[in-house]
């Protein structure tokens, strides 16, 4: 039902790709390739949302703003929300576990150190694929490819 209602507002909004930029600060010359349904593994359960990939950024946001308490003590809603420039994704590792072939995860390792744990994908192996080929084909924009003369 959550996706249904992303869905719905993806296409109210203009598109995935206008809801992206509406949700995350991109650069003037981003564009979105693609979006995975998924959840985003956390240290107190795995969150539902959307994992963005774009020509220069992976990005996450939960489906639904989740409870947190504030450093003042009060309780407050925020969408949970994670964004890797492209350029600092060290590794995309394909997880499946030994005891349980149909438990699969793509981890993501940012060349500091970072991982995170995606699961829940509607097409895993496409999912791998794309975000495999997005960090390795990146190139930084506005930088030039040195010649070989």
């Amino acid at each position: 039902m959550g996706k249904m209602n992303l869905t719905v507002k993806a296409i109210s909004e203009g598109g995935f790709e206008s809801l992206y930029k509406q949700i995350f600060t991109t650069y003037p010359n981003e564009t979105l390739k693609k979006t995975f349904a998924c959840y985003l593994s956390t240290t107190t359960g795995p969150v539902a949302g959307t994992l963005y990939l774009s020509n220069i950024h992976l990005a996450f946001c939960s489906d639904r703003p989740l409870s947190f308490t504030a450093p003042s003590g009060q309780e407050t809603w925020s969408y949970y929300k994670v964004m890797v420039p492209l350029g600092k994704i060290g590794t995309v590792n394909p997880v499946i576990m030994k005891e349980n072939q149909s438990e699969k995860y793509i981890q993501i390792v940012t060349v500091d150190g970072h991982d995170f744990w995606f699961m829940g994908f509607v097409n895993y192996d496409k999912a791998m694929k794309n975000l495999s080929e997005g960090v390795s084909h990146f190139v930084v924009p506005g930088l030039a490819v040195p010649s070989t003369n």
